[in-house]
């Protein structure tokens, strides 16, 4: 049957960036379909709490902080994951930053760090989490990008550059891992309300309009991104890889 497909009962999953926002809706997501979890972000609380509310699902989740940037941290990560789980079945690589101001004063040391956040950091962890998939033979891994790497906007170089980034890699990887079972997609939110969007969110002037520009007419709640990846990440799309799958209330189409 077809929904038995979007089932992750027995799988094992590792979300970055966990701890809030779009991870913690996504690795709730994943758990609720079934998925045990690995679960990665920079702040104990935070992750603790969204442990409990994994494991209040019936899943077993390890909880590992880390900084995605720390090849340290990243190794960690994936050995935390083996030695509970003897493997990693799906890689929801989610982890991001930003930093706003005027593109002709973005300093150096503000690139590099997006950058490292977003593209560098994720991209080493891929390399160690794909090793692994490599030797089991299959794996499922699914890149967050941003709608911000297909369209123009100020004050946000780096982050558009990092997420263009992303979504490049999606490609190249799903074409070069393809010939171990491996899939590689990537999700493109729109405008979500989260932490990182919560000075925009309520900007007066600019909030509005952009919730105008979307045909849906409303910004994009976190949990809206639960069956996208959940599908991403089953048997449901097991013919699908090297895409990057729009999730913007229309945004793009309108």
């Amino acid at each position: 049957m077809i929904l038995e497909s979007f089932r992750l009962d027995g799988r094992v999953a590792m979300v970055t960036g966990a701890g809030r926002g779009l991870g913690r809706a996504m690795a709730l997501g994943l758990a609720e379909a079934g998925a045990d979890l690995v679960i990665a972000g920079r702040t104990r609380e935070t992750l603790d709490a969204v442990a409990a509310e994994v494991a209040a699902l019936g899943r077993t989740v390890v909880a590992v902080p880390a900084d995605v940037t720390d090849s340290a941290d990243q190794d960690a990560l994936v050995k935390a994951a083996l030695d509970r789980f003897g493997r990693i079945d799906a890689l929801v690589n989610n982890a991001g930053t930003t930093f706003r101001t005027p593109s002709e004063n973005y300093p150096e040391a503000e690139w590099d760090r997006v950058m490292g956040v977003n593209l560098k950091g994720p991209f080493q962890l891929l390399q160690k989490v794909g090793r692994v998939m490599i030797a089991q033979g299959r794996g499922s891994i699914v890149n967050v990008g941003s709608l911000i790497a297909v369209i123009g906007m100020p004050n946000i170089p780096a982050y558009a550059a990092s997420k263009a980034g992303i979504e490049e890699i999606t490609r190249c990887l799903a074409v070069e891992w393809a010939k171990h079972n491996i899939r590689v997609n990537a999700v493109t939110p729109g405008y979500f309300r989260t932490d990182m969007t919560a000075g925009l969110d309520k900007d007066p002037d600019r909030a509005p309009k952009i919730a105008l520009r979307i045909p849906m007419k409303r910004w994009g709640d976190p949990a809206d991104l639960k069956g996208a990846v959940v599908f991403l990440v089953s048997d449901a799309s097991a013919y699908v890889t090297g895409v990057s799958l729009p999730v913007d209330g229309g945004w793009l189409a309108g």
